[in-house]
């Protein structure tokens, strides 16, 4: 059954079921005498009642400007499957015990109360909310809460496909499934675990059970995942999501930096360039989004600009945390807690004149994102205001850039994210790791002899003086760089108009073993195995996804790919050569560099075992011929 018809049939079934509603319309079945009431003047009845019968907000949850708070986020546990670089600190966050925990039953009896008093929507968040074990027990037991009209949960997907049934089956209806890569290969090194594909599995299972829009949280970082904000926009065009771009926030140990923060503007900006049809969608009061669709696309693309253009003003938002403490601002680090006095016996209205009071010291806005990266605050796992980011950088910046980022300019019709929307329409699962696709399998392989002598040109990897480097042609050299436009943004170099010529290059790196690893690898002893054949296919695997790590690299069919490795006994060393070959309108300079680069990094993973002490150096380019800037000898 396709996704779309099982989603209106599941819907209907929804709005069909005999549960009253939580708003507290008297809702009946009619018997089989009665005529059926068209369903205009059902909703019709229904809105009278609740204009009849609205009772002014509490007092207790309206701050001092007016904002009323309708809108409770409750961390279930601080504990997650994941070990996200972006969510927790590089050393780790202490647990709270056990004990020091909020109970089954005073989470519910703190839901109650919020509840009673104007909270129509309850978020259950983490750590990861899915690996308590009576989260759906917790669930049912809100669903019962008269007034409460939304219960949403916000997930890593690692358990989802396994649990979302019963979680609807219990009540609830809304959400968010937090991915900020679609690179198996970047996800796993982002979270420290594999799971993508059951993340993957549990979006589509959303999809098939009917949640429209199924919210995905992106959280987009510099260096790392901003290449893939055009694969995600382009996932919308057939598929029911609201992929949801976050800017990077500042939390404690996250070792936040401005230059890692793209903005809601660059990110906008990006995405119109590939879709100038782009369209605002009004806006919904106290939401936090700012939404936009494509037309003709199922889905749509939404913006968190917490950092550049707060919400402060429409918040409605507060948060319990797992240990029962009222935060009432996300950015704060003041918080009551309200766990103690419900252990010391407070009565409901002492719980309320609390809740009351921190509600009201509620700031007109947060204390903007510089100041907020000096403060003292929680980690954002023990807040719970995604259940876990998993787009995250790692503890220091980063430069290299992961992933399928489709070419500027260019319609993103190959992307992966292209492929997995197929593979759901035709409601399968990949049957196979999409990280190996991406591998370059099936494509031909030219292997060398790992212990190969180089020719008389490897002696430029000599310590010492070098001679300078010759180039001829008549455009050598250029004045200005020509991956930056006229207004200082990255821009990928047009070659439409380029003639295709014959290209090559050579590239070679140098890895100082020291003399234990450099003995085991010439004896062949490692116990990892063949360090020199393992790095040489490293190489050449890496020559063919150059196009995937560096940002602006055009993507080059190469014809041929040579990697050499050379011991140098008299400087316990390894010497790499790489050199590829194509024919096309550019370079392959970068490929020869990538390829000998990852060589020489699995060179280093090979033998760390035996010593840390292995310097990698004299990365660099030895020659090139072929096109119009002409040819380069290191001399």
């Amino acid at each position: 059954m396709a996704v779309q018809p099982m989603s209106r049939r599941i819907c209907w079934l929804l709005r069909s079921s005999a549960r009253g509603c939580s708003s507290g319309v008297p809702v009946t079945q009619p018997s089989p005498r009665e005529p059926v009431r068209p369903a205009t003047e059902e909703l019709s009845r229904r809105r009278q009642f609740l204009r009849e019968h609205t009772a002014p907000f509490s007092a207790f949850l309206t701050d001092s400007f007016g904002r009323h708070h309708s809108y409770l986020r409750i961390s279930v546990t601080e504990k997650c499957n994941l070990r996200c670089q972006y969510c927790m600190p590089e050393e780790g966050v202490p647990l709270t015990p056990k004990a020091d925990l909020l109970t089954t039953e005073e989470i519910l009896t703190l839901a109650r109360l919020f509840v009673k008093e104007g909270v129509d929507k309850i978020r259950l968040t983490g750590g990861e909310p899915l690996i308590r074990r009576d989260v759906v027990d917790i669930v049912a037991q809100l669903h019962q809460l008269e007034g409460l009209k939304t219960i949403g949960i916000t997930t890593n997907g690692i358990n989802l496909a396994r649990l979302l049934p019963p979680l609807q089956k219990a009540g609830l209806s809304a959400l968010n499934i937090s991915l900020d890569t679609l690179v198996p290969a970047k996800f796993e090194f982002i979270v420290r675990r594999k799971g993508f594909h059951k993340v993957m599995e549990g979006i589509h299972k959303a999809i098939e059970l009917g949640y429209s829009p199924v919210k995905v949280n992106c959280v987009v970082m510099r260096g790392l995942n901003e290449d893939e904000l055009l694969s995600f926009v382009a996932l919308t065009e057939g598929l029911p999501l609201d992929v949801r771009f976050i800017e990077y926030m500042p939390f404690d140990g996250n070792k936040w930096n401005f230059k890692k923060m793209v903005s809601y503007k660059e990110m906008l900006d990006t995405i119109r360039q590939q879709w100038p049809e782009l369209e605002k969608l009004p806006e919904e009061k106290s939401s936090t989004a700012k939404t936009f669709r494509i037309p003709g696309f199922q889905g749509q693309i939404s913006f968190i600009t917490s950092m550049s253009e707060h919400f402060c003003g429409t918040c409605n938002r507060l948060r319990v945390t797992a240990d029962g403490n009222l935060k009432v601002c996300l950015f704060g680090n003041s918080e009551v807690s309200l766990r103690d006095h419900l252990r010391a016996g407070a009565s409901e209205e002492e719980l309320l004149t609390i809740i009351g009071a921190a509600v009201g010291r509620k700031k007109r806005q947060h204390a903007g994102m510089f100041n907020i990266a000096q403060m003292k605050n929680r980690p954002m796992i023990l807040i719970g205001f995604f259940s876990m980011f998993q787009g995250s950088p790692p503890a220091s910046p980063v430069t290299s850039s992961w992933g399928p980022g489709p070419a500027q300019g260019r319609r993103p019709r190959m992307l992966l994210s292209h492929l997995i929307a197929t593979l759901w329409t035709e409601h399968r699962a990949p049957q196979a790791p999409l990280a190996w696709q991406w591998l370059g399998a099936g494509s031909p392989v030219r292997l060398y002899g790992s212990q190969a002598d180089l020719d008389t040109t490897s002696m430029c990897l000599s310590p010492g003086t070098q001679a300078p480097a010759t180039t001829s042609g008549p455009w050598a050299t250029s004045d200005q760089l020509t991956h930056v436009d006229s207004e200082g943004r990255a821009a990928m170099v047009d070659v439409g108009r380029k003639p295709d010529t014959d290209r090559e290059a050579v590239a070679s790196a140098v890895v100082l073993l020291g003399p234990v690893a450099f003995e085991l690898v010439q004896q062949n002893q490692l116990k990892k195995g063949d360090a020199l054949g393992v790095a040489q296919l490293a190489g050449v695997q890496a020559a063919k996804l150059t196009s995937q790590l560096i940002p602006l690299c055009h993507h080059v069919s190469l014809s041929h790919v040579q990697v050499q490795l050379r011991l140098d006994p008299s400087r316990h060393a390894v010497v790499i050569r790489g050199s590829c070959r194509a024919r096309g309108p550019t370079g392959v300079e970068m490929e020869a560099l990538t390829s000998t680069a990852m060589a020489a990094l699995t060179l280093y993973d090979m033998c760390k075992a035996v010593s840390r002490d292995i310097e990698i150096g004299e990365i660099r380019l030895v020659s090139k011929t072929g096109g119009q800037r002409g040819d380069f000898h290191r001399a």
